[in-house]
């Protein structure tokens, strides 16, 4: 007489392999995108020319957009530091929470921020 066991043979690990959980390949696919991401190398702007857009910023309230002169472990550009200017010091500015030295900027443009209604489309530089 054969025995319930020796009728079943479980397939081990292999049952499992199909089995992932959600925030699992939500990772993945967040790391596969980050990959593909390439911020491209803006113009290196003067202190001139950084002073002036900083100072139009502050005096009318516009959102800027700053490419850090820093790149990653693979060479690429880090993503803009981008909002308002809200303070700064002889060293830096303020932008929203962040604080970036003078030193660090490699470029500063000025920006339109999405409007809450226009969700879809990505932010647009002006200029």
């Amino acid at each position: 007489m054969n025995d319930l066991n020796d009728e079943y043979r479980d397939r081990g690990i292999k049952k499992w392999a199909g089995f992932y959980l959600s925030e699992h390949t939500a990772t993945q696919e967040k790391l596969t995108n980050e990959k593909k991401k390439f911020n491209p190398q803006k113009k290196k702007m003067d202190s001139q020319e950084i002073a002036s857009v900083i100072n139009e910023a502050v005096l009318k309230n516009k959102s800027i957009a700053i490419q850090i002169e820093a790149v990653d472990q693979n060479g690429y550009y880090k993503d803009d530091v981008v909002g308002l200017v809200i303070g700064g010091d002889e060293l830096g500015i303020y932008v929203d929470d962040t604080k970036v030295d003078f030193d660090e900027i490699r470029n500063i443009q000025f920006i339109r921020l999405k409007k809450w209604t226009n969700l879809t489309d990505e932010n647009e530089m002006e200029g």
